[in-house]
């Protein structure tokens, strides 16, 4: 039988379901992992232990009165810290914007405890989400689990590894230019970015309001699935948007592979990308070089462009008043967008359109796209020139700029233990669809199901404890 920290979310609500299983003793086995590895590991800013043991007991007296809300019923949630939740502090990891009490959640917290879930705490983000491990803020970066030396991917990096070793079995993060899909890749999990729209982001902190989006991140693809099931938007004029198909082949199914963005990946994630190909050749599917895409730098120039200038007028006031408060690394970025002009922001708005436009052309006909996720496997976390250097060579951010949906889950292991991943690329609202084909490729292998060395990285850790 498996450890309660192992279950995935479908599991855990059906053994809640059955009445093996309580909220409340499900919390505690949360609770118990992020008190052993959490100082090893600096995956939460803040564990909301006694509201969550509130939550979890009137989730165990619903289920006696009437039965579960839904799949998530007791299934504890971690929160990227750049999202309120009422009555708790939102720190956006930054001595810069503290918000004591939020004073309402955001929707997307409303929603899911409008499910059922337990919101168990706030996780480590980078500043602001600005993208980098930063050692001069309050709070200490998470660390990869796989290899703590080395960074977990961002910025939704607590979400990653409080996922990834069981502290929680689901987390919401944001994701601007990849960061939901980034901790997902270097820690081994499964992370989705939903089309731009499709997940309220009301009162979540901002970095670039035309980019950033909601999403899910968990072990498996169908807990994804679940998530995103009750934290996407309703009606309001929006796209009626499928359950997952639960595809055990891929036959009939024309899936495009985007070269372009392949290109100048690590040897070594290329060589695990190929497999994956050949997995999805073996499950059925029809694999179709994609023509006539605009270049990788393109994408992520017209990305950087958007972002570093609408984030910089979010911060200009406080940058003008505050500089020093800032961490350097997120100081550094959010600055860059002082240099851009209006006529450069308008341009990049119109890149933006035609970009979609080539995008939507070259996956036409086509049921879905796949790709590399990362470029690079992660670096040392302490090596600023390697972080600067390494940490933007990804294949995430062409889809915040056409705003398609894509899911990041794991294919295999570098020599050094480090997890690779890749993305399956959609038409916009198809959320189904490519969380069926990932389905398909995952329920084919076993990656999903592997698990960081903890008790080998927390034990020697645990003895002094973490110091930043």
């Amino acid at each position: 039988m498996k450890p309660i920290n192992d279950l995935s979310i479908a599991e855990a609500s059906e053994q809640i379901a059955a009445r093996k299983l309580g909220p409340q003793e499900l919390l505690a086995a949360c609770l118990q992992r992020i008190e052993a590895l959490d100082p090893a590991l600096n995956a939460f800013i803040h564990v909301a232990a006694e509201p969550a043991r509130r939550e979890a007991a009137l989730r165990e007296e619903e289920l006696d009165r009437h039965g579960p809300r839904s799949p998530l019923h007791g299934i504890p949630v971690a929160i990227k810290d750049i999202i309120d939740v009422e009555s708790e502090a939102t720190t956006a990891h930054s001595r810069i914007f503290v918000t004591p009490r939020a004073e309402r959640d955001a929707r997307v917290i409303s929603q899911l405890r409008a499910a059922g879930a337990v919101i168990i705490g706030k996780t480590a983000l980078h500043e602001y989400a600005t993208g980098g491990p930063s050692f001069d803020l309050p709070w200490p970066p998470a660390r990869n689990p796989w290899l703590r030396a080395n960074h977990p991917g961002g910025s939704s990096s607590g979400s990653g590894v409080a996922v990834a070793c069981g502290m929680v079995p689901a987390a919401i993060g944001t994701d601007t230019a990849g960061s939901v899909r980034h901790p997902a890749t270097a820690c081994g999990i499964v992370g989705l970015k939903p089309t731009y729209g499709a997940v309220s982001v009301d009162r979540v902190f901002p970095l670039s309001s035309s980019l950033d989006h909601v999403g899910p991140m968990a072990r498996t693809v169908r807990d994804c699935s679940l998530l995103f099931d009750a934290v996407r938007l309703h009606g309001d004029g929006m796209p009626t948007n499928r359950p997952m198909e639960f595809r055990q082949h891929l036959k009939g199914l024309k899936i495009g592979v985007i070269d372009e963005f392949n290109a100048e990946a690590d040897p070594e994630i290329l060589q695990a990308f190929q497999a994956a190909l050949d997995v999805l050749k073996q499950l059925g599917a029809a694999l179709v070089p994609l023509k006539g895409l605009p270049t990788l730098a393109q994408f992520t120039g017209c990305g950087r462009l958007l972002l570093e200038a609408e984030s910089y007028a979010i911060h200009a006031a406080w940058l003008a008043d505050r500089p020093q408060d800032y961490g350097e690394r997120g100081r550094t970025k959010l600055l860059r967008g002082r240099q851009i002009d209006a006529l450069s922001y308008d341009e990049a708005l119109r890149d933006r359109n035609e970009l979609r436009r080539r995008f939507s052309g070259a996956i036409h006909g086509l049921d879905a796209a796949v790709c590399v996720s990362s470029l690079e496997l992660p670096c040392a976390i302490d090596d600023e020139e390697a972080i600067d250097r390494t940490y933007n060579r990804q294949a995430r951010t062409p889809f915040n700029v056409t705003g398609s949906p894509a899911i990041a889950l794991p294919i295999g292991f570098a020599r050094s233990g480090l997890p690779i991943g890749m993305q399956v690329v959609g038409h916009h609202y198809a959320e189904a669809m490519i969380l069926g084909v990932a389905h398909a490729y995952e329920q084919a292998n076993a990656w999903h199901s592997m698990r960081p060395p903890l008790p080998e990285l927390a034990a020697p850790e645990l003895e002094k404890g973490y110091q930043p």
